[in-house]
């Protein structure tokens, strides 16, 4: 099943067809305890509507925090290497790949989080910007992973490259974050099997294509959620951005007016326009 977030309030997705949720808050609703049985007892009663108009569509997200876990890859591994060598950060990110405890960071309030069909950012002082696709966790107030959604972690990697002490200036200003379309629920943990793909176009032409299961991942998803609600509490439950295993070459940057299609099976498609 899966819950949009929209201006018209919260709508359910089950079977292809899709239902009105009223008398919830956003905050109430995805923070209720085995959300998929919840919604499998919501739906029966909620009143069906013709389908779903994107033009509607919000960021799933209202009073929560976004959370990053980085290097959970091989090939971020490597990619944070490359840039940060001449800084001599070149074996930093070695370590914290084979470390025992994960790289957490924090992203982005709801408010600097744009959603589907919403526009990105770039860091107007610096020249080297990149989308990161992600699977990216909802963690509800009892740090249960209770559904998924799809996230872009927009990254400036040469000002992470200069100094990895610049990492919350790379990942964290205005419209870095991207999360949606919707919040996917499952009965069973999504599988690692899944497939997380990135497309960027620039005007009809693709400049970019890649992606990765999320087998390839070195870390797994409870120890991630462990790692970040340790000494952390959220009241409203948050989204924690799991790593990038697709990660373009060292001689491209995303410019203005580029289309960044980030599509996870099973979720389905975040489209995001760089201003």
């Amino acid at each position: 099943m899966k819950i949009y977030n929209t201006t018209k309030g919260i709508i359910v997705e089950n079977e292809a067809k899709f239902y009105q949720i009223s008398d919830f808050s956003w905050d109430s609703f995805i923070n209720q305890p085995d959300l998929f049985s919840f919604l499998s007892e919501q739906i029966k009663t909620a009143p069906i509507v013709a389908g779903l108009d994107e033009s509607t569509l919000l960021a799933p997200i209202v009073s929560q925090e976004i959370w990053a876990s980085g290097v959970t890859y091989l090939r971020s591994k490597t990619a944070r290497m490359e840039e940060s060598k001449d800084a001599g950060g070149g074996d930093f990110y070695d370590r914290v790949y084979d470390a025992d405890r994960p790289e957490i960071f924090f992203k982005a309030t709801a408010a600097r989080t744009v959603g589907h069909l919403e526009n990105i950012r770039i860091r107007k002082d610096s020249k080297w910007n990149v989308p990161e696709p992600e699977l990216t966790l909802f963690v509800n107030n009892q740090n249960q992973i209770a559904g998924y959604t799809i996230g872009n972690d927009v990254s400036s990697r040469d000002i992470e490259g200069e100094n990895p002490l610049y990492l919350p200036q790379a990942k964290s200003y205005d419209k870095s974050a991207a999360i949606g379309p919707c919040i996917a629920v499952f009965k069973e943990p999504i599988s690692k099997e899944v497939f997380i793909s990135v497309e960027i176009l620039r005007g009809e032409k693709t400049v970019f294509s890649g992606g990765t299961k999320l087998s390839q991942m070195k870390r797994e998803l409870p120890e991630l959620v462990e790692f970040l609600t340790r000494e952390c509490s959220f009241p409203q439950g948050c989204f924690l951005m799991t790593g990038t295993g697709t990660v373009p070459p060292d001689d491209f940057t995303m410019i203005s007016g580029d289309i960044v299609k980030i599509s996870i099976e099973s979720i389905g498609t975040l489209i995001n326009t760089v201003e």
